[in-house]
């Protein structure tokens, strides 16, 4: 593969890197928080997603920083595409309205 290939392979696994770890965030907190043992959720999560997106930096990156560098803006972009499709939706913000407090 030619040198440009290669990065734009680097920028979207990038992308699927960061749509895995952001994704399963959303995903951990909404199974967490109905969990009777959210902990477990939690750092089971962190784990196992931390662990896949290193072992992909590592093998995308090959070593070499433009590669390393791509990968990050794809997992940076990742990151406002899930902020932006989980979203709360308009007007019915379902488990996202805020608690009445009980306070005087």
């Amino acid at each position: 593969m030619n040198d440009s290939l290669n990065l734009i392979v680097a920028g979207a696994a990038g992308l699927v890197l960061g749509a895995v770890f952001f994704g399963g965030l959303w995903w951990t907190v909404r199974k967490g928080m109905a969990s009777p043992r959210p902990a477990l959720w939690f750092v089971g999560s962190m784990l196992l997603r931390t662990g896949i997106v290193l072992t992909g930096f590592n093998v995308v990156g090959d070593g070499q920083w433009p590669r390393l560098l791509l990968c990050l803006l794809g997992f940076v972009i990742a990151r406002f595409l899930v902020m932006w499709f989980t979203r709360a939706p308009v007007g019915n913000p379902g488990i996202y309205a805020k608690e009445e407090s009980n306070e005087p």
